[in-house]
């Protein structure tokens, strides 16, 4: 498949024309939601910014934000991350998943990986929310407490789930555009290219965990969703298959809409899960969580590791330690070896 642009650019280059591409995506994203909230909710371009700051005061805000949100990621995110490809001579599936498809149970694993994690991380989301900045960096402290404030004031709105329709609205929009749209960027694109940038998965993956929990914007739940972005991170780089992360980032947005709905129909108490509650479950939930969520990591590693027989001819593009692509068609089966989603032999690493 040949490109507009070289496949043989640079890592750094890459990451560039991602950049560059999320800010014509964007472009087009916000065209798509004038159109659409005009014809849907009456709202003309003008009116788009009014309403999604303030969306409890005008009668169709909910509509318009959601609507909003769903467009800006599912265009100006997973549309720009599935352009790059395509632009640099690759088909979607040998840039975001070139090994052979993964058994269903993967996406099985990587779900339960997330739901056995939901103690453990209840203590990081506890930690990091009481965290203080130091103390010449106070009025920092108060302006990014305020920010999140007024982002969770926003957040609580748009998750009162009062009919059974705008569930399923908020279980796409809060679940599977983000899973879909984050992880081509942050695991497809970036987190890829790191990888080949520095020649070091570890870097990539924490590099990229980084970025992915930074531009939240939210200091107070860095923590928490970094070592969420490191899971995705190895989830992806051990599987070769961007489905993985994808898989478990939907379990744990869906995971918590669904208890909130249940919640808010008073099919649970608010003792058992309150959506304001930053406290963390009983240690000893936390230390078990912990022990199971990293032997069920550590298995799946060890998979990874297993000398595995691809029964058909595989074409896979090695890459020098510059970035460049050197194309190679096996056209016999490969035995015994085990290849990351770079198409490069770890066998021995």
């Amino acid at each position: 498949m040949k490109g507009f642009v070289s496949s043989r650019l640079h890592p750094f280059a890459n990451l560039l024309l991602l950049v560059g591409l999320m800010l014509l995506a964007a472009c087009v994203a916000g065209f798509l939601m004038a159109v659409l909230s005009n014809l849907l909710f009456g709202v003309g371009l003008l009116e788009i910014g009014n309403v999604t700051n303030k969306p409890d005061t005008y009668a169709n805000g909910w509509g318009v934000s959601m609507l909003t949100q769903g467009v800006f990621l599912f265009v100006g995110f997973g549309g720009a991350a599935l352009a790059l490809p395509l632009l640099t001579g690759y088909s979607w599936q040998e840039y975001f998943a070139p090994r052979r498809p993964v058994p269903y149970n993967w996406l099985l694993l990587a779900a339960g990986i997330i739901l056995l994690s939901v103690p453990f991380m209840s203590g990081l989301v506890e930690w990091n929310a009481k965290a203080h900045f130091p103390g010449f960096l106070q009025g920092l402290e108060k302006d990014a407490r305020e920010l999140e404030d007024r982002a969770q004031v926003l957040t609580k709105y748009l998750t009162q789930f009062t009919t059974f329709g705008r569930f399923i609205v908020g279980l796409i929009v809060i679940a599977v555009v983000p899973a879909i749209s984050e992880e081509l960027v942050f695991r497809g694109v970036i987190q890829r290219n790191l990888v080949q940038w520095f020649n070091s998965r570890h870097v990539g993956v924490w590099l990229a965990a980084a970025i992915f929990s930074a531009i939240h914007f939210q200091f107070f739940g860095f923590v928490p969703r970094f070592v969420l972005g490191l899971v995705l991170g190895y989830l992806y780089e051990w599987s070769g298959n961007i489905l993985v992360p994808m898989a478990a980032h939907f379990t744990q947005n869906a995971f918590q809409i669904v208890l909130l709905y249940m919640q808010q129909r008073q099919l649970m108490s608010s003792e058992t899960f309150n959506p304001d509650s930053n406290e963390a479950l009983p240690w000893w939930l936390q230390l078990l969580s912990l022990l199971l969520t990293g032997a069920l990591l550590w298995q799946l590693y060890r998979h990874t590791l297993r000398p595995t027989a691809d029964p058909l001819p595989t074409q896979l593009r090695t890459l020098s330690g510059g970035g460049v692509a050197n194309p190679a068609v096996h056209t016999a089966p490969i035995i015994g070896r085990t290849i990351n989603h770079e198409g490069v032999d770890v066998t021995k690493s």
